[in-house]
């Protein structure tokens, strides 16, 4: 079959107007074809564990929620450590809104609310939360915060951690998390400067890809005015201990 002059010249005029409408209608038009407006939403539990070799025994929590789309969505975060054996707890929950600033980056904004009880008493405090999530070169997953209480105290805390297969079924974690406060709060145990360094590592099998039960080391130590406190309150300053416990996510 033979195309003529003008067929060429109508499919090439046809092109242009195209070009020249999504010129005009800018990067919305463009995004909106390349996008959908499906919510998604997951729940993980990614730390639920037992750690027997303490003088509390505690058990701890360490999890999430999120709902939205692919620029925006919110988070539920939660996590906390109760004694099995007295009756000393600290819980903390985060409720933030996040947004896609730039490819594996978010930027959270919200509320947090903070919880210890311990000798007979409870406090609470509640505190605005920012921070960013993200992935840091070599698939480092990173998560600093900055944190105001309601009473002005600033504190800040950074988490990282690092997803190793061994196999597709085997995979190690390595874990990082330290804090660091301006103002000291005895009644929640924070002294002012460098407060606390926690490492980790935990090895979980994947017996499907929502359930692995896990087993682990960690190693936490407290510094500086912190320490000072923890020792006032009698209680250890710089601890190592095996946990095992269990990784779900739906």
């Amino acid at each position: 079959m033979k195309f003529s002059k003008d067929t060429f010249a109508r499919a090439a005029g046809l092109r242009l107007a195209g070009l020249l409408v999504l010129a005009v209608a800018g990067p919305n038009c463009l995004q909106a074809q390349i996008m959908d407006d499906k919510v998604y939403w997951m729940a993980v539990a990614d730390e639920l564990e037992f750690a027997p070799g303490l003088h509390e025994r505690p058990v701890a929590f360490d999890g999430w929620f999120w709902i939205g789309g692919d620029f925006t969505r919110f988070w539920i975060r939660a996590e906390g450590e109760w004694a099995t054996v007295g009756n000393e707890s600290e819980m903390e929950a985060q409720f933030l809104y996040s947004r896609l600033i730039a490819p594996f980056w978010e930027a959270q904004a919200g509320i947090g609310l903070e919880t210890v009880t311990g000798g007979g008493t409870t406090h609470t405090r509640g505190a605005l939360v920012l921070g960013l999530e993200g992935l840091a070169p070599y698939w480092f997953h990173v998560e600093p915060q900055v944190l105001v209480s309601q009473e002005g105290d600033i504190s800040f805390a950074l988490a990282a951690s690092y997803e190793l297969l061994f196999t597709q079924r085997l995979v190690m974690k390595p874990g990082l998390g330290m804090a660091a406060a301006i103002q000291e709060v005895p009644e929640f145990g924070v002294g002012s400067g460098f407060n606390d360094l926690y490492l980790s590592a935990r090895l979980r099998y994947e017996i499907i890809r929502e359930i692995a039960p896990y087993v682990g080391v960690v190693w936490s130590r407290k510094f500086g005015a912190t320490a000072d406190l923890a020792r006032a309150a009698n209680r250890e300053t710089n601890e190592a201990f095996f946990v095992a416990g269990l990784r779900v996510w739906y």
